[in-house]
């Protein structure tokens, strides 16, 4: 019997509202084309790299209910260009996603069944009514146990249609090189580039186009051993690393096995790949902010959800055997010739980790694991999706910081610390295409970094299509080249006589020299702002409660007390007179200002389960769950608004 019955009342699921179809062979599908099916909805935007890490997360359940499930993702942008119809029929091909995608730029869709974050999961049953409403990561167990539930409660009751689905493949657009990643350069002139959508190393010559060689057998998976039969899932960042240092090592190349959530070495001369670290479970939990109770103390390396104890100093090692440490989408590397490590962009926690060859130690450098924009002590800072990395003449280490559209730097001192600043960016929400003073300009969504000769910075621009350029000299931005399609890298040339930039074109499927022009473009297209609906609070008490219910089979792991946490704060600061912070429980009273209009409350949940009845005791070896999500609420203070605000992280009806 499901949950919607329990609860003693039927919620009629919305239609299906957008702009187009995409995986549908140009049919226009509506909830009465679904009806008979269970209806899996997925709102996601694909610069989001937890919506990434849910749709690998549903393709067992996919593949192993494909006559009775239908996942539809409902595609509610972020930035500007995600409403791009083009970029959107690019994304979903990057990411082979197999199910109807529903183009929402209007956030239509989005805003009729009350979606509040990235990425949201919402349950039909066959009948057309929602049963269920889940945010965040990690609910592919509790959704396998909800849908056994759903089909043998409907095929008893003859309203389960088992059959094909809507999904239609499109027409794929790629040539040698399938979406790539980051590139590097190699000794002998030829350049390391990551083939990402087609899951291998491509090795090409000088020219940019012929290739040389293979690593990888172009299937996804994972698999050590000889180069053309290694495997990779969706590899990204490449670094090459100094000859002694390779030399003591055993390998020359660093690879970041992206969606294996490992990092990989590739031994150039041998042709061999090996597993250097990461035991292939995606991490969830994030140094600095484990919950102290539940399975935060007790999972294990095996855990599905990668649960487990880590030190809340983020500068402390996380754990002695490399292979046992859970990594979460390691996007990019950079060897550091200041701290003798290879600095991590480690996207999926939102971290900046390091790993050192020599001992194979994996620990944090900077970042707390919240998402957003804060500066200050690396174990302080927060960081957004940091997808490029560069180190300068001085040490200092660049970040591109994807989701906040921002240029960070780590600057280490002599005794070792680290401090963290942004030379362009505003916030999680605030992006544009503006040169000019750093203050005032905008990215949006870069991926890659490099540093140029005379010790400015280039960036790839992603999603304005363009390479920019920041001067920590005169503090200032500007415009080196324009009208690429979603560059991913960029790297000096440094072969070439003349100043030239190589730059990923992750759309184009290849690579292309630009010159470094001596004078650049100055463009200004305007500072923008993610539109979502704002919600009206009123200025006082506000009553948060976070929705959750351990799916069938599991259980609150309360043996060491409260099993759940929530993180409260604000931007402004000044938006939240009390109540912010961390504890445990997922209910709180927080007061508004009345002297402020509005602002975005950022809300952290976490709840930790593992299997066992409840009432009942946790067996021995239970596997045991994490679940968690971030949101950035828009609120807008006003006399009549809401005084209660409920979010759902796993909410049942």
């Amino acid at each position: 019997m499901t949950e919607t019955v329990r609860a003693g009342y039927r919620v009629r699921a919305s239609e299906l509202e957008g702009r187009n179809w995409l995986n549908t062979g140009g049919r226009q599908l509506n909830l009465e084309d679904l009806r008979g099916k269970i209806v899996l909805l997925d709102f996601w935007t694909f610069c989001c790299i937890n919506c990434l890490h849910v749709l690998d997360e549903l393709r067992p359940l996919e593949e192993k209910y494909s006559d009775v499930l239908v996942t539809v993702g409902v595609h509610s942008p972020k930035f500007e260009h995600e409403a791009d119809p083009v970029a959107l029929a690019a994304a979903v091909e990057r990411y082979d996603i197999h199910h109807p995608v529903l183009d929402d730029p209007e956030l239509l869709t989005w805003q009729a069944y009350t979606a509040r974050a990235w990425p949201t999961l919402v349950v039909l049953d066959p009948e057309g009514y929602i049963v269920a409403h889940l945010s965040g990561e990690g609910h592919a167990a509790g959704l396998e146990s909800l849908v056994a539930e759903l089909v043998a409660e409907h095929e008893a009751k003859g309203t389960l249609h088992r059959g094909d689905g809507p999904y239609v493949p499109a027409e794929p657009s790629a040539g040698d090189l399938r979406f790539p990643g980051k590139v590097t350069a190699l000794p002998g002139g030829t350049f390391l580039v990551a083939d990402t959508g087609h899951h291998r190393l491509v090795e090409l010559e000088a020219d940019l186009a012929t290739v040389r060689r293979v690593i990888g057998e172009g299937t996804k998976g994972w698999r050590d051993g000889d180069a053309g039969a290694a495997r990779f899932n969706e590899p990204q960042g490449v670094a090459l690393l100094p000859a002694d240092v390779a030399a003591q090592a055993g390998y020359d190349v660093v690879v970041a096995d992206t969606v294996n959530h490992r990092l990989r070495g590739v031994n150039m001369a041998a042709g061999t790949v090996t597993t250097l670290a990461g035991n292939g479970v995606q991490r969830l939990l994030d140094a600095g902010n484990q919950s102290k109770a539940g399975a935060a103390e007790a999972a294990t390396a095996e855990d599905a959800a990668g649960a487990g104890s880590v030190p809340a100093d983020a500068s402390d090692l996380l754990g002695a055997d490399p292979l046992n440490v859970s990594l979460s989408s390691p996007w990019d590397l950079v060897w550091s010739a200041k701290l003798g490590r290879l600095v991590v962009a480690m996207a999926g926690t939102h971290q900046i980790f390091s790993f050192d060859p020599a001992t194979g130690e994996v620990t944090v450098l900077a970042g707390t694991g919240l998402e957003g924009l804060l500066d200050g002590a690396a174990k302080e800072a927060w960081f957004a999706q940091s997808s490029g990395l560069a180190e300068d003449a001085d040490g200092n280490i660049w970040v591109a910081d994807s989701e906040t559209s921002a240029l960070r730097r780590l600057t280490v001192d002599a005794n070792g610390s680290v401090q963290v600043d942004t030379a362009v960016g505003a916030g999680l929400f605030d992006f544009g295409f503006r040169d000019g003073e750093a203050s005032e300009a905008r990215l949006q969504h870069p991926l890659g970094v490099a540093v140029l000769p005379d010790g400015s910075v280039a960036l790839a621009d992603t999603y304005n299509g363009a390479v920019r350029r920041y001067d920590p000299a005169t503090g200032t931005v500007s415009t080196l080249a324009r009208g690429l399609a979603e560059p991913s890298d960029v790297l000096v040339d440094s072969s070439s006589t003349e100043p030239l930039l190589i730059v990923v074109e992750a759309n184009r499927h290849q690579l292309v020299r630009l010159p470094i022009p001596k004078d650049a473009q100055s463009v200004d297209e305007g500072a923008r702002q993610t539109q979502r609906p704002k919600t009206a609070v009123a200025a006082g008490p506000l009553a948060l409660t976070i929705r959750f219910a351990a799916p069938k089979g599991q259980k609150l792991d309360d043996r060491w007390g409260d099993p759940t946490q929530l993180k409260i704060s604000a931007s402004p600061e000044e938006l939240l007179v009390s109540g912010g912070g961390t504890a445990t429980g997922l209910t709180r009273e927080i007061v508004l200002s009345d002297q402020v209009s509005g602002g975005v409350l950022h809300i952290t949940a976490r709840a930790a389960a593992c299997d066992g009845e409840p009432g009942g005791e946790i067996p021995d070896h239970a596997a045991c769950h994490m679940y968690q999500q971030d949101w950035g609420i828009p609120v807008e203070v006003q006399a009549d608004g809401e005084s209660a605000l409920v979010l759902d992280l796993r909410g049942l009806d």
